[in-house]
């Protein structure tokens, strides 16, 4: 075997490029066109008034009698909030209002869980101790108070649940990432770099913020965590793979932008730029690979070339390998771009994705207004090139005492059309 090294260049943007070549109109096209209809309606309009009425009245605006044109107070604005605003700067950090201060909290490699492993400032930490730390590039959180289940609302304690969107490919490692085939230990911490944190966070006496150590609720959900697949999804051939003959399970959440929270106290985390993660090499992609943007090369990190080989880096190859695909992942691509949900409050449940809420480049998701006995609706949108907005609306009624997940496996998914009179 020859132990030789390629270099290689790491694409670190996180911007999948556009697959969307559809010849629908865009946002921007739609709103033109209103904009402009609007003008020139408002200028038809305008003339035919004009004519109609005749000019006197038309310049009504001017007194005859040369008396000044009342002045109409203005309304009151809303009140500021009472600080001063930072002046613009070009300034490499954190700028504050006078008065105010800042200070790191829960920062990449915090020990979280397990032995609670130190961060080591030389990057040197294994794939293991990142597992118990938290993750890296922070996005989407929520604050989860200590009594939510109860009914509470604790500003002093409380679950900070926080997604882990991508890896810094410069400082993860001590000689960052430059060539292949990739080192199993090093794809093995980048994988548990991304994800979700769980921590069990408490008000100090002096205001500040601290993690409770030892919490049994302090949870790390990573690239590797399994997953139950939910809804309409789960079973389906499309989602058959080596890891879950059965097309029930999967494993890890990656690229986690956006999120949200359920009204029964629950964390939705969003996979957004899933694709490039994933590499498939065969001639002919199916639509649900190149639809989407799985390369044709390789994977963003070449996780699917790490040696020594093991089953979970391997997985990033979606190739066609085996006769069927029960024995390769060809479908592995498929077990993400859902809305993934999370008990923060249950440290041993599996974490659920919510395949009736659709699958693309999920940037939040919230929900609309709540009504007893009514669908519960949930609105989210695909945060790539051209794409779209949508909409959930579940086949079950809503009710505050049985309410849970189940509701966002079955119901209606649809997608928003905007017209040019302002309609959709």
């Amino acid at each position: 075997m020859s132990d030789s090294k390629t270099a290689i260049s790491i694409d670190n943007s996180g911007i999948d490029p556009q697959t969307n070549f559809s010849l629908n109109p865009t946002f921007a096209a739609v709103v033109d066109a209103r904009m402009a209809r609007r003008k020139f309606l408002k200028g038809s309009v305008g003339a035919a008034v004009a004519a109609f009425i005749g000019g006197n009245l038309a310049a009504c605006s001017s007194s005859d009698d040369g008396e000044p044109t009342p002045v109409v107070p203005p309304v009151a604005g809303p009140e500021l909030l009472g600080f001063t605003a930072v002046a613009a700067s070009r300034t490499d950090g954190i700028v504050v209002p006078q008065g105010y201060t800042a200070r790191a909290f829960l920062p990449w490699g915090t020990p979280l869980t397990g032995s609670y492993p130190a961060y080591l400032a030389d990057a040197t930490n294994s794939g293991a101790d990142q597992e118990q730390q938290v993750g890296m590039h922070h996005d989407g959180m929520h604050f989860f108070p200590i009594d939510t289940r109860s009914g509470g609302d604790s500003s002093t304690e409380g679950l900070l649940v926080f997604n882990h969107e991508y890896i810094d490919n410069n400082l993860i490692h001590p000689n960052g990432i430059d060539t292949v085939p990739r080192i199993a230990d090093e794809a093995r911490k980048e994988i548990a770099a991304h994800g979700v944190s769980v921590a069990h966070i408490q008000q100090q006496a002096d205001g500040s913020w601290a993690l409770v150590n030892n919490s049994p609720f302090n949870r790390r959900i990573t690239g590797a965590t399994p997953m139950e697949l939910a809804g309409p999804v789960r079973g389906s051939s499309k989602v058959v793979t080596k890891y879950s003959p059965d097309g029930s399970r999967t494993r890890g959440t990656l690229n986690n932008c956006g999120n949200g929270y359920t009204p029964w106290g629950t964390y939705l985390t969003c996979e957004e730029n899933w694709a490039g993660y994933f590499a498939n090499t065969d001639a002919t992609k199916p639509r649900e690979h190149s639809r989407y943007g799985v390369s044709g090369s390789n994977g963003r990190y070449f996780w699917e070339t790490a040696t020594p080989t093991a089953d979970i880096y391997q997985r990033f190859n979606a190739s066609t390998i085996a006769a069927d695909a029960s024995g390769d992942y060809r479908n592995e691509p498929n077990t993400f771009g859902w809305i993934v949900e999370i008990d923060p409050f249950n440290p041993d449940s599996v974490p659920q994705k919510r395949t009736a809420l659709g699958r693309f480049g999920h940037e939040g998701v919230i929900f609309g207004k709540l009504e007893e006995g009514k669908p519960v609706v949930v609105y989210s949108g695909d945060d790539s090139t051209f794409e779209y907005i949508y909409k959930f609306v579940s086949s079950a009624p809503y009710y505050k005492n049985t309410a849970g997940g189940h509701l966002l496996n079955d119901g209606t998914l649809y997608v928003a059309r905007f017209n040019e009179d302002g309609s959709g």
